[in-house]
């Protein structure tokens, strides 16, 4: 009887990678569609409010303290941090020869980057 515990575990790491690229997958799907529907209500609100006349004071004074506001841009940035580093780690890992963990954690950074300055901007409006 051979030993197979080398292959074993080729094929359990295998499998892992399977799990999280199809985790990927679906995040990224996921996000899409959420990002979507957020930028049509987005570029919408500002061409109604733009056509309306409203000033960027004028504006500012209809969102501060708007909690609806706040979670729509929080919902926004969210999806926005987690579908736009997926996408930048499938480009560099099909157009450089960057991978593995140090590839996930500049990605992982750049989730950080975007989730945090967008927040951020997202309660400036809000708070405003």
């Amino acid at each position: 009887m051979r030993d197979r515990r080398a292959e074993a575990r080729d094929r359990q790491a295998g499998l892992e990678a399977a799990v999280v690229s199809a985790g990927l997958y679906l995040a990224q799907r996921v996000t899409a569609a959420v990002l979507g529907l957020a930028v049509l209500v987005h570029l919408a609100t500002v061409m109604i409010a733009v056509k309306g006349g409203l000033t960027a004071g004028e504006i500012l004074g209809r969102t501060a303290g708007n909690v609806g506001f706040l979670l729509f841009y929080a919902i926004f940035v969210v999806a926005a941090a987690v579908h736009a580093p997926i996408g930048l780690r499938s480009v560099l890992r099909e157009w450089t020869l960057w991978r593995g963990r140090s590839l996930d954690l500049a990605m992982l950074a750049f989730s950080a980057v975007i989730l945090t300055l967008g927040l951020r901007a997202a309660y400036a409006v809000f708070s405003a």
